[in-house]
């Protein structure tokens, strides 16, 4: 069976992306590292296939996304929806939010994080 989860070829890339975070992809890992919210363990720039997830939660299957500005226009709307069905397709759910989201409404992103945890 092909390994999908953090592919040998991307971990140069996945390394990069973590040393040149975002200011929010670095506040909300602020809230999420060290199994803080709701005692679950989340990975960052973790890849599954192709695909690098700015937030990965393993247990609960949920992958995070912070998105700018691109993701809401013509190639950036395409590409998202081929990624999201494919991790769809491994019953991955992918929560998206907007960079300014974590800044201005923090308490509902990670309200909507757990929303989907499953019970304790």
């Amino acid at each position: 069976m092909e390994q999908i989860h953090n592919r040998k070829e991307l971990k140069t890339f996945r390394k990069k992306l973590r040393n040149h975070s975002t200011s929010a992809e670095a506040t909300l890992w602020n809230y999420l590292k060290n199994s803080q919210l709701g005692n679950r363990k989340f990975r960052r720039q973790h890849s599954i296939g192709n695909y690098i997830l700015d937030f990965y939660c393993p247990s609960e299957k949920i992958g995070v996304e912070l998105d700018g500005q691109d993701h809401f226009e013509g190639y950036g709307i395409e590409s998202d929806e081929k990624r999201t069905n494919y991790l769809n397709s491994l019953n991955i759910k992918i929560l998206r939010f907007e960079n300014k989201d974590i800044f201005e409404n923090l308490e509902f992103v990670l309200g909507e994080i757990k929303r989907y945890f499953h019970s304790d």
